[in-house]
């Protein structure tokens, strides 16, 4: 999947009050904060200096030309002398891409013996940073606040997870999904409001006919299925009867015709997610696996049952993760360990895990699927990689959407499970199963999250805000009573905010 490249527009404020020289120095001590965060290993998108804001007409103008490029994801803005807020508010008033306050200056220490009013003038974040922090908050503007010195790496870390964050937003914000049939019947929180989520988040949600897809798949080649096949038996270890000459490679083969007939719908529709529903496959003769765990790994969003809003979720986990280490995967709750002292959570899918959070070298393997109703379908099989990891889940709440998120070590296994050929996950929940299941269930998530061990809650926080969507976060400090009331707050501020 080819991206753009994308930007972050630094913006400088100031006042032609100090003269010439001072704004000189100002541009370069801009531009030097500027290359240092973009210079940064950690850093995922271009770090773009602009020149020095002095009056309200050039910042309404530079904000207008963020919200027009489609390359910018986002502005960081810093108040570097005194620029008198006033000059702001047209400007902030217009803003429609995620904005970073950072509080910094350019100097790390005081030249204590040297400092001088020339000095002062120039050095003013400390003064002119309140001053813009002030009309940000009277004029509601959704922003990150990051303070301290870009040379501190965890300033630039903070920085770098809002970027993270905005590329999320971006990629949401122009995201098209591909639904092949409806979601499966009679399940409620995989229903939702496509034109709410349009609206709120810029997303695109349409259905296809499966027979479309089938009609995809029928037209690939041979040699094509060939070439994938041998691929398959490249990069994974191969079930019995599956590789070349075996019982079931015919099997194999059509995962592979599968995986290149929804990869060309997929590209030729320019869709960056999709879902498919078991009780709706047309003419497909497997219910697709492989190929689906495969677009995952590659960063096409996904949702099982016609699950479109964690389709969503996951592309926008797929490009805030993207370069990190670790991966992020659909993703369903199904059974409890419940030893006391011992709980654990172990969660899986049919088939459709990705295999991005895999802990060794996948299984590609064939077994019948209870349901379906159609051939048995060829997946990779593993267990995920142990450490800290989150899970996230997207709700329609009727007046708003509402994520979900809890804190997990995933963790391995136990015990071998030789008789449950899928891909897995078995994780401990924060801070406890009994808190954090009580916890999710209060809160309505749904039983389809994403799972993520590259992207963590603070990313997840600033993307919220972004969206200007709540996020219920259940974490090593949450208490079930706290939680409810938090919930019932947030009911009575979404439906005032959404007045505003």
């Amino acid at each position: 999947m080819s991206e753009p490249a994308q930007e972050v527009w630094f913006l400088t404020g100031s006042q032609g009050l100090y003269g010439e020289q001072t704004l000189r120095q100002v541009a370069d001590q801009s531009r030097a904060i500027a290359e240092r965060l973009g210079a940064h290993a950690a850093t995922p998108v271009k770090v773009v200096p602009t020149p020095v804001l002095t009056d309200a007409a050039a910042i309404t103008r530079a904000i207008t030309e963020a919200n027009a490029a489609p390359h910018c994801v986002g502005l960081i803005a810093w108040m570097h002398t005194f620029s008198p807020a006033k000059m702001w508010i047209a400007g902030l008033d217009l803003l429609r891409k995620p904005l970073l306050h950072l509080h910094t200056q350019a100097n790390v220490e005081l030249p204590w013996s040297t400092i001088d009013m020339d000095f002062m003038n120039l050095n003013q974040a400390a003064h002119g940073d309140r001053e813009f922090g002030y009309v940000q908050a009277r004029l509601g503007v959704a922003r990150k606040t990051v303070a301290g010195h870009v040379c501190d790496p965890a300033v630039a870390r903070r920085v770098h997870t809002w970027m993270r964050a905005a590329l999320a937003r971006d990629a949401v914000g122009r995201l098209k999904v591909a639904r092949f049939g409806d979601n499966m019947r009679d399940v409620a929180v995989t229903e939702g409001d496509k034109v709410e989520a349009q609206l709120r988040f810029g997303v695109s949600v349409n259905t296809y006919g499966v027979n479309d897809l089938v009609a995809a798949v029928d037209e690939i080649g041979d040699r094509a299925v060939t070439v994938l096949a041998d691929e398959y038996e490249e990069t994974y270890r191969m079930g019995e009867g599956l590789g070349r000459g075996g019982e079931r490679h015919d099997a194999l083969r059509y995962a592979a015709r599968v995986e290149l007939g929804l990869r060309a719908f997929l590209t030729a529709g320019g869709f960056d997610a999709f879902t498919t529903n078991f009780e709706d496959l047309g003419g497909l003769r497997q219910l697709p696996g492989l190929a689906v765990q495969r677009l995952m790994a590659d960063g096409y969003g996904f949702g099982g049952e016609g699950d479109w809003k964690t389709a969503v979720l996951l592309r926008a986990l797929k490009v805030a993760g993207r370069g990190a280490a670790g991966g992020s995967s659909f993703m369903e709750d199904y059974t409890y360990h419940l030893v006391p002292g011992s709980e654990l959570i172990l969660g899986a899918h049919m088939l459709e895990v990705c295999p991005s959070i895999a802990a060794h070298r996948p299984s590609c393997e064939i077994h019948p699927l209870g349901i379906g109703g159609r051939e048995d379908p060829v997946r990779l099989v593993f267990d995920a990689h142990a450490g800290p990891a989150v899970v996230v889940g997207l709700a329609d709440m009727g007046d708003r959407f509402r994520l979900v998120a809890n804190r997990i070590d995933v963790v391995q296994p136990p015990h071998p499970l030789p008789r449950l050929p899928v891909a897995r996950a078995v994780w401990r929940p924060a801070p406890d199963l009994r808190t954090s299941t009580e916890a999710w269930l209060t809160a309505g998530g749904p039983h389809h999250t994403v799972l993520s061990t590259a992207v963590g809650t603070e990313e997840l926080s600033d993307f919220a805000d972004m969206l200007r969507t709540e996020l219920l976060l259940i974490d090593e400090t949450t208490q079930l009573r706290q939680f409810a009331k938090e919930i019932r707050w947030n009911q009575a501020y979404y439906r005032l905010a959404g007045g505003l």
